[in-house]
């Protein structure tokens, strides 16, 4: 493959998984901001943020759902028509979010709607995750495949800057015609990133392992029982080695926006402006990490940020905790920006490696989407409720971090000898077969 393909599909596989975290973080930061108020209305504005929460954290349930199905579509007829499927969804949905009425306008089918809205866009990135990552590993050289690996999960930090810069914009508007009409124009204008992200992708063809699969006419017909049977401990690794890369996350880029405004004081403003310094530090060292792990070692660079990550979970609450800007933007970038990266960047390398390409695509997405489901989704919902159990006490949410840390460090033990006994597994399926 020469590098103008090469420079193709890696833009396909970046532009894409872009541009559906765009729509999926959108919902995230406006649950914080602006869900709680116009369409889970309650007297309680505890109440209404939980609420908000509950729904950010339902399509992670059905993220499973959507992996299970878009992988079983990718196992079996290709990457490259998934990847277009996916797309496709998540940009009716946001698209859509933008155009709702709200509570006062139709009462309670505004959040009915809007949760409905929400599951299509969970199904959409259930799938969507693990095709633009293969697409990206599977064309990828065998002594780069950490640094081309480490590309779409770019797309994860873009994506979320992108939302963040927009919805910063926003918020710049007098708080009356942000709530009105500014919290809107983001979702509306996503229809148009994701027609440049169909047309990028038109272009690409299949990755040649699954090329390679077709050709054996070794391919499942029910990739999921296939996964389930022989690779359901590779599975539960790659949910565990999800927590600590998935539960922080959230925590440090969602629940930090009402738990920096509501209590700490915080302007919207100066917590949007943290968390985007921060995603650009990490999108710059993702690549460089994923590049690293060619030379280190994948499991080396995750264990390093899983243990940082446990280590920093006080030091950055007591940081935000001071009521300073440069506090909140310094412990943000280290905690989002740097301690974060190496974990993101080898992650979905790591999870392709320990899967058979027969069953690739619906290996990682279940692990990666079951694990964010557990520990993603629920994990600013989880935050607001300790806190509101504690009396506004950060310790309990610093301790779960340390937990999330702790399960994926058990997890990826679990990684040592697992390339062997795939080996055997593959050997005797195939030997089942003849």
């Amino acid at each position: 493959m020469n590098k103008k393909q090469t420079r193709k599909i890696l833009i396909a596989s970046l532009v894409g998984s872009s541009i559906e975290w765009f729509d999926y973080f959108l919902y995230g930061t406006v649950a914080a901001l602006v869900f709680n108020q116009l369409f889970f209305v309650n007297e309680d504005p505890t109440v209404g943020l939980l609420l908000a929460y509950a729904s950010f954290a339902l399509a992670f349930f059905i993220r499973p759902f959507g992996g299970v199905v878009f992988s079983h579509i990718g196992d079996r007829i290709g990457r490259k028509k998934t990847l277009v499927l996916t797309l496709s969804l998540m940009g009716v949905a946001t698209f859509g979010m933008g155009l709702l009425p709200t509570y006062q306008a139709i009462g309670i089918w505004a959040p009915i709607l809007l949760i409905t809205l929400r599951l299509i866009q969970g199904l959409g990135i259930g799938g969507e995750w693990g095709g633009a990552l293969l697409l990206a590993v599977e064309y990828s050289p065998k002594e780069k495949r950490g640094l081309f690996g480490s590309i779409p999960q770019m797309g994860v930090t873009i994506g979320m800057l992108m939302g963040t810069i927009a919805l910063w914009i926003m918020t710049l508007l007098p708080d009356g015609s942000f709530m009105t009409w500014g919290w809107r124009v983001p979702f509306i204008l996503s229809a148009l990133l994701v027609i440049f992200g169909l047309w990028i992708r038109k272009g690409i063809d299949e990755t040649p392992e699954f090329k390679k699969v077709q050709e054996s006419g070794d391919i499942p017909k029910v990739p999921i029982i296939d996964t389930l049977k022989y690779h359901w401990r590779e599975v539960l690794i790659a949910i565990g080695a999800k927590f600590v890369e998935t539960a922080p996350f959230y925590i440090f880029s969602t629940f930090i926006v009402s738990y920096g405004t509501v209590n700490l004081g915080f302007s919207r403003t100066s917590i949007l402006a943290a968390v985007m310094i921060a995603t650009v530090v990490t999108t710059i060292l993702i690549p460089f990490m994923g590049n690293l792990s060619d030379t280190v070692g994948r499991k080396k660079l995750y264990i390093l940020g899983a243990i940082g990550m446990g280590l920093f979970s006080f030091p950055y609450f007591w940081m935000i905790q001071q009521g300073s800007v440069v506090l909140l933007i310094i412990a943000t970038v280290i905690s989002l920006g740097i301690i974060w990266a190496p974990i993101t960047a080898v992650l979905g390398t790591l999870f392709s490696e320990i899967f058979d390409a027969k069953v690739r695509y619906t290996g990682i997405s279940l692990g990666y989407q079951i694990g964010a489901a557990l520990a993603g989704g629920t994990a600013p919902l989880v935050a607001t409720a300790l806190l509101a159990r504690f009396g506004d006490s950060y310790i309990p949410v610093a301790l779960y971090i340390i937990f999330t840390a702790l399960v994926s460090l058990i997890a990826i033990s679990a990684i040592k000898g697992t390339s062997e006994l795939q080996r055997k597994r593959n050997l005797s399926v195939n030997q089942s077969h003849v």
